[in-house]
């Protein structure tokens, strides 16, 4: 699942040991009575198992879009469609969509200067790269602006046109309070130097469009220490409207392709007037990679974050953000010297790769169950099934806005869409209230009443036994679920979707989420459970009503 503060972070990396074994991994092999085994065409725990340890295997490197482990997870997915024997659906003939990801870094042949002299990048000043094309900073008069924390302060938007805005405090909006501006300066408090300087040196994915050619305000990020070089005074002394140094040459960027695809295929309807409708089922088949700082002790993360949820669940009630955080010192403390005890007299079992098994390699791997079921089927669903296995959505829901802008079926024959994201866990030790029964249900009334009602027959009528968790589709949810998976693509068109997931647990996002910790058993449940779904909607006898209104397709989500 796509998260703005990024999960993997680590956050109890004092209390581990650290390698720099870039590739290592604890992940246990697949169980013997499962290797090698051909799936069937009932949906089953075995077949479930045998899919999930080839897709979350190390030798995906964490399948993150734009690298060759997204290659190789989607080149997987894409035999096991044509083995199915589904109809391709992507570019060409094929069952690929390409999605047009590049790459984007910080050039340290960048030039920049102020009043002549020479700047380092990484060290006087933080690019940040906000898309689009960014205005050239040559020649530009810096002007200070103020107290950004203290609006009035700021100096009136005509003043600074044709200028780059330096501001002290913090600085969120200033593209809006200041749009005819060159480019923005904020001055970093010293904390967070470290984090700039982190950030300036990454590599960024992102999918091309159309704002690439727009031109876009650059903005740099820069330390106490460089701001008089930038004002001509001291920082202390300047005042709003205050015109500083001239700067010179340009803050350059290295670009590259970095190839990602979706997979998408058709189950042909059976009834000729309806097989020209579709019912999308999806999930995303891309994770985030491997770790970039080195491997770390597999157990003793593992061992840290489920005691450092233990201890804040008892004491809030629900799961962090991000598992390992959100304790005080002295509950870190106490933490570390058990991990301690679980190194003494071991070797360590180093892990650097994010195999993603429930995120979202459980949801991917059920469709994949759930199409070789249905194509195994005499008599096929009325409409037909669009399977689309989307990438990219751990960097921004990319595969999923792509096909939805550039469907390869109408987009208005699409009847509904059908999303799963991490269905694997959900039972007592996963989640606060989890039971064998338990799943969280999104967006399903959101669209079409309809639907949300078909969902709730369909668990009744097929006596699937599920608890619904409605309590994370509510309006103004901090989680903001609904607008962070791939169904909210489908959505804003007016397309209505249902999204089905098992919950957070102490393995998301982290190195620890591999294949071994899968409940096979619940997730045979879901996977059972959203076929039946799927087949409820394809076999209507009507569309499904969509009775709210829908959202503009290019305006932002807010749940």
């Amino acid at each position: 699942m796509y998260r703005i503060l990024r999960g993997a972070t680590l956050v109890a990396l004092g209390t581990l040991a650290l390698s720099q074994l870039r590739f290592a991994s604890a992940q246990q092999p697949l169980p013997l009575k499962h290797a090698g085994k051909p799936t069937q065409p009932s949906i089953t725990t075995a077949d479930l198992m045998t899919r999930l340890y080839i897709f979350a295997d190390d030798s995906m490197m964490g399948r993150s879009a734009g690298t060759p482990g997204g290659m190789k997870g989607t080149a997987y997915i894409e035999r096991e469609v044509r083995r199915i024997g589904l109809v391709p659906a992507g570019d060409n003939g094929t069952s690929f969509q390409a999605i047009p990801l590049y790459t984007r870094s910080f050039d340290p042949a960048s030039n920049l200067t102020v009043n002549g002299k020479p700047l380092v990048g990484g060290t006087d000043y933080f690019a940040l790269h906000n898309g689009g094309t960014p205005r050239s900073l040559n020649g530009a008069k810096v002007i200070f602006a103020g107290n950004a924390a203290d609006p009035s302060t700021l100096i009136p938007a005509p003043q600074a046109a044709g200028k780059v805005v330096l501001v002290s405090g913090l600085s969120t909006g200033m593209g809006n309070r200041y749009p005819q501006a060159l480019g923005f300066i904020a001055i970093v408090p010293a904390q967070q130097v470290p984090l700039y300087q982190r950030f300036s040196a990454s590599t960024s994915t992102t999918m091309r469009g159309e704002g690439d050619t727009a031109s876009t305000q650059i903005a740099l990020a820069i330390p106490e220490a460089s701001a008089q070089a930038f004002l001509g005074v001291p920082l202390v002394n300047a005042r709003p409207g205050t015109i500083g140094a001239t700067l010179g040459g340009d803050v350059l960027w290295k670009i590259a392709d970095a190839p990602a695809r979706n997979v998408v295929a058709i189950l042909p309807g059976s009834d000729p007037k309806l097989r020209n409708q579709y019912v999308a089922i999806g999930a995303h088949n891309d994770h985030v990679g491997i770790r970039r700082a080195g491997a770390v002790d597999h157990d003793s993360l593992r061992a840290f974050n489920r005691e450092a949820e233990k201890i804040f669940v008892a004491r809030t009630g629900h799961l962090p953000s991000v598992p390992g955080s959100g304790l005080t010192p002295d509950e870190r403390a106490s933490i570390k010297v058990n991990t301690d005890s679980i190194r003494r007299g071991r070797q360590a079992r180093m892990d650097s790769i994010y195999n993603g098994a429930d995120d979202d390699g459980s949801g991917s791997m059920a469709v994949l169950e759930i199409a070789e079921n249905f194509a195994a089927m005499r008599v096929k669903p009325k409409r037909s099934l669009l399977f689309v296995w989307h990438t990219g959505e751990e960097l921004g829901l990319f595969g999923a806005e792509y096909f939805t802008d550039h469907p390869t079926v109408p987009r208005d024959s699409i009847v509904a869409q059908l999303n799963v994201d991490m269905i694997g866990r959900g039972d007592t030790g996963d989640i606060p209230g989890g039971n064998p029964g338990y799943l969280q249900l999104i967006g399903s009334r959101r669209l079409s009443t309809e639907l949300g009602d078909i969902v709730e027959s369909v668990n009744t009528s097929g006596r699937h036994g599920f608890t619904f968790d409605y309590q994370f589709d509510a309006d103004g949810h901090p989680e903001n679920y609904y607008c962070r998976s791939d169904h909210y693509e489908y959505a804003r068109y007016g397309i209505p979707v249902v999204f089905m997931s098992t919950g957070d647990h102490v393995d998301y996002h982290q190195l620890t989420d591999e294949p071994q910790y899968i409940s096979y058993p619940h997730l045979a449940r879901v996977t059972s459970f959203l076929g039946d779904v799927a087949a409820h909607v394809a076999n209507l006898n009507h569309r499904v009503v969509v009775d709210k209104p829908k959202p503009d397709p290019k305006g932002s989500c807010r749940q």
